[in-house]
């Protein structure tokens, strides 16, 4: 996992921390690898992460048009298909137990997920070397402990993001058999550190304090 952030990626422009439901991911241009993959959403939530963590990367994409969007947009949609391709039960037992960031089933779906990408994309009209691109950042975006690029450190922010929304917090929070208030301290001490980019940390204190209002995590703790 990336070391805590100190010195995070600098954005001149507005950031958007409005809630991401007023987001939604934008345009239809990537529907048919959506379609490509609709097996794979249906493990581990991805069909909540996945939509949610895409607009999330639609919205850093805003604040840093340096970046490459379409990149960013179909790695952070294929990113986690690879968990539909390993044991569900696995998932559950040592993904979200123990230490559970160097747990070998993680490395198993970044694996899957990079084979999943070499899978779908070329049928549908992606070069090799594009498609390469998305299996390097795939490849160890749960485990390799940097960024390799600016596009890199967007989707490890995007991956990260929804969980600060009230919907990842009540998503996630159940994977580690944790209350909402639990994780959302969690969320606090553990992952915000993590994140790359000023404008990644800007969204996620906002979303989480507006999540912890809401979930009443002051008082149901």
């Amino acid at each position: 996992m990336p070391a805590p952030s100190t010195t995070r990626l600098p954005t001149d422009l507005a950031v958007d921390t409005s809630p991401i439901v007023l987001t939604p991911p934008a345009g239809t241009d990537l529907d048919d690898i959506w379609r490509a993959v609709i097996p794979e959403t249906r493990t581990r939530s991805n069909d909540v992460h996945l939509p949610m963590s895409l607009a999330y990367a639609e919205r850093l994409c805003v604040v840093h048009p340096e970046a490459d969007s379409l990149l960013v947009r179909v790695t952070i949609l294929l990113h986690d298909t690879g968990w539909g391709r390993v044991d569900e039960g696995r998932i559950f037992s040592e993904g979200f137990s123990g230490d559970w960031r160097k747990a070998q089933i993680r490395f198993e779906h970044e694996r899957q997920g990079c084979l999943i990408a070499q899978e779908v994309l070329p049928p549908l009209g992606y070069d090799a070397e594009f498609v390469e691109r998305v299996v390097t950042i795939i490849d160890g975006h749960d485990t390799r402990p940097f960024s390799k690029s600016l596009e890199d450190s967007l989707v490890r922010d995007a991956d990260r993001l929804w969980r600060f929304d009230y919907a990842g917090i009540a998503v996630a929070a159940s994977w580690f058999r944790l209350d909402p208030a639990t994780y959302a301290d969690r969320l606090e001490t553990e992952i915000l550190p993590e994140l790359l980019t000023e404008a990644g940390h800007t969204i996620a204190v906002a979303h989480l304090a507006r999540a912890r209002a809401l979930l009443k995590t002051d008082v149901l703790r």
